[in-house]
């Protein structure tokens, strides 16, 4: 079981639906994990929105601190071009991808950064997979 973490600020839309599309695509072979340098403390309403349209429900997810995550060594560590460096997360490797927030984006816009998380997941989860 490969187990793979996304970072942002809030842990409230990139990375919790980042952590969705990687339980959707990695299915028994990847753990999934998200959290928030600075949890909000509540999944954004639209990212729910977004993600129920594509089948996942993330009513139940909770913003979540990184002092949250169990001490295992993550494959990989993801943080969303937020500026978060999760020092203190042990990980083989890192990436920082430049995603744009949505938090404030009208639902056309909102569903376009979903969409992109989507497939960087699909294709970090491919990649994680054949290794």
């Amino acid at each position: 079981m490969k187990h793979i973490l996304f970072v942002c600020i809030e842990n409230s839309n990139r990375s919790q639906m980042a952590q969705a599309f990687a339980n959707m695509y990695g299915e028994g072979s990847v753990q999934a994990y998200s959290a928030g340098s600075r949890p909000s403390g509540k999944v954004n309403p639209k990212a729910i929105a977004a993600m129920k349209a594509l089948g996942y429900d993330l009513s139940s997810h909770q913003s979540k601190s990184l002092n949250d995550l169990p001490d295992v060594l993550f494959d990989y560590a993801i943080t969303m071009g937020c500026g978060d460096a999760c020092p203190l997360v042990r990980a083989k490797h890192r990436a920082d991808w430049n995603i744009p927030d949505p938090r404030d984006m009208d639902e056309t816009a909102f569903r376009e950064v979903r969409d992109l998380i989507g497939r960087k997941v699909k294709e970090v989860i491919t990649e994680m997979v054949n290794e």
